[in-house]
């Protein structure tokens, strides 16, 4: 990326904050009007130099054909036009008529663009704008950028759309994540999804799709084709598709597409959980980062519908309503091509350990783990976010695993794997260098156990649940049930987490019975339950400090208090 075309950027985005939208909108709604009006010059910029044409063009067929459009693209060989005789440079002509004028420009796109600008919801900030005489400055000041392709990049246009969003989400104090993640979070993701089945992305006649279910402005979609084609198969056909829930940075995502030549109607609009846009089809590449922590009670009618039926996307389980980062994983997991799929997602903890055994959580993380899905999981450093510093995990996630890897888990401690950035940009103040990535991709493809990587059978991370009972005694004699059993005492019921592969009637009378020589299992009540604890796995002992180094401490402290006193008194 241009650091200087950025920075550039970046500065006249602001400018025109401070300059015609501070007073008129909150500093929250800034982006009501800059993001559009992004888009709408880039667009300008692809369009100029086929504009006379498609306007001579559209006035010709549009009064011999219904529909034009088949035509129009043809004749300028891109995928969107405008036949209106405006656009931003053009709109300076006349002062006085902005309005009206701006009107007809902008229903002058070809309807796959009118789509993405309806869903900006220009119409109130428009309205706004005319009405205190600012709609003129904002189109001419936005009229002398240059936004084309060849002066701004895709890449670097992605990164200023994130850039704002990143700065309109901290002004309206939007949770974090909620619409894009950081490149060099996405760039490790991609890796480690698509350096282990590269073999499977060469050759010649290939065809590929990639999926986000949250795909936001569609960074990581983008960043994974291009390392597909820039690093493995030049000649790969990739097919891009998503899902969105915000309709702003959904038209983001969707011009974005627009521009690069991409098929943008394969991005749509709406709540991957109530509202799949995807139903029954399949992808070869699965990668999303959905957000954290997030409640799915206003889904949650349809979600437990859908649970109930053996064929649905949650069958197995669901999580707490206040959390549904397991529902999108169990998203991608029904899309999966039988065939052969992998999937890349980004978790905070929860998912790891949230749930005891019987719960929707635990119930998911068996499914997964003793169907053989769960093939490796990423620990990240804290603070690499731009809203939250919280730790997040990578869960990689296939249906085909490589030989070696079949009934094993990688865990890999990334957690120190990163660089001070310079300067802080909200909570992001770690940086994974592309350095660190082939670190940690090269940890994940040896696949063997260092001091950051363990590897695991499958049933290490599961236990039976045995619920242990107490007999019930009254005057001194056990109470007995009509069969002749003893009653339980259930205030003094327990229960004892038995590892998998571990004897349990000899964990019970070496563990239990020693302690509590009257008490007796109940298996009927046993249950399985699956937890990842990271924390226990990659713990390293500090030795305590002796008792002669902390006393000195304590003197040395005990004198800085006696000259602060000293000072305060004297």
């Amino acid at each position: 990326m241009s650091d200087t075309k950025f920075q550039e950027i970046s500065s006249f985005v602001w400018s025109v904050c401070d300059d015609l939208l501070r007073g008129l909108f909150k500093g929250h709604e800034y982006g009501d009007v800059i993001l559009p009006f992004v888009v709408l010059r880039r667009l300008d910029c692809v369009l100029e130099p086929s504009k006379d044409k498609v306007i001579e063009l559209y006035e010709k067929y549009s009064k011999k054909i219904d529909d034009p459009t088949p035509v129009l693209l043809n004749e300028i060989g891109l995928s969107f036009y405008n036949h209106s005789r405006y656009d931003l440079q053009r709109l300076k002509q006349d002062h006085l008529n902005i309005s009206l004028n701006f009107n007809n420009y902008l229903n002058g796109f070809s309807p796959n663009v009118r789509e993405i600008v309806e869903n900006f919801q220009l119409e109130k900030p428009i309205e706004k704008l005319n009405k205190n005489g600012k709609l003129y400055q904002v189109v001419e000041t936005f009229s002398s950028i240059d936004l084309h392709p060849n002066v701004v990049s895709n890449h670097t246009m992605g990164l200023i759309f994130e850039e704002l969003l990143r700065r309109f989400s901290e002004m309206s104090n939007e949770t974090s994540g909620e619409h894009y993640t950081p490149r060099d979070i996405v760039k490790l993701l991609v890796e480690l999804v698509f350096t282990e089945g590269k073999d499977e992305l060469k050759g010649e006649g290939k065809v590929r799709s990639i999926y986000d279910c949250c795909c936001g402005t569609g960074g990581i979609l983008t960043t994974g084709k291009n390392l597909i084609l820039e690093k493995i198969n030049k000649n790969i056909e990739i097919n891009l598709y998503g899902q969105e829930l915000n309709p702003q940075t959904y038209s983001i995502c969707k011009s974005d597409l627009l521009i690069s030549g991409e098929n943008p109607n394969n991005i749509r609009l709406g709540s991957t959980l109530s509202n799949d846009q995807f139903e029954g089809v399949k992808f070869d590449y699965l990668l999303s980062n959905p957000p954290y922590g997030v409640s799915w009670k206003g889904e949650q009618d349809f979600i437990e519908n859908e649970s109930k039926n053996p064929n649905g996307r949650f069958f197995v389980g669901t999580p707490r309503s206040s959390d549904g980062s397991l529902l999108f994983l169990q998203n991608m997991i029904s899309k999966m091509e039988p065939k052969g799929s992998r999937i890349g997602i980004i978790f905070n903890g929860s998912p790891l350990f949230t749930g005891d055994s019987g719960s929707g959580e635990s119930n998911i993380r068996k499914w997964i783990i003793e169907n053989d899905w769960l093939e490796c999981i990423v620990q990240l450093p804290d603070q690499l976010f731009f809203n939250t510093g919280i730790t997040t995990y990578i869960w990689i996630v296939s249906n085909t695993k490589k030989k070696h890897r079949k009934g094993k888990v990688q865990l890999i401690d990334g957690s120190n794997f990163f660089k001070p950035m310079k300067k802080s940009l909200g909570n992001k103040r770690k940086l994974i260098s592309d350095e660190l990535i082939s670190e940690l991709t090269k940890l994940y493809e040896d696949f063997k156990e260092t001091e950051y990587t363990k590897i695991f059978p499958n049933e290490y991370f599961g236990y039976t649940k045995v619920v242990i009972e107490q007999p019930l005694v009254k005057d001194g004699k056990v109470e007995k049930d009509k069969q002749g059993k003893p009653k339980p005492d259930g205030s003094l019921r327990d229960t004892e987490r038995i590892p998998l592969g571990v004897d349990i009637d000899e964990y019970f009378e070496k563990e239990v019975k020693p302690h509590l020589p009257n008490s007796y299992m109940d298996r009927t009540k046993d249950t399985i339950g699956y937890e990842i604890n990271f924390t226990k796995y990659f713990y390293k002992y500090k030795p305590l400090r002796s008792l002669k180094e902390i006393t000195q401490e304590l003197l040395e402290l005990e004198k800085e208090s006696d000259g602060l006193m000293n000072k305060l008194l004297n």
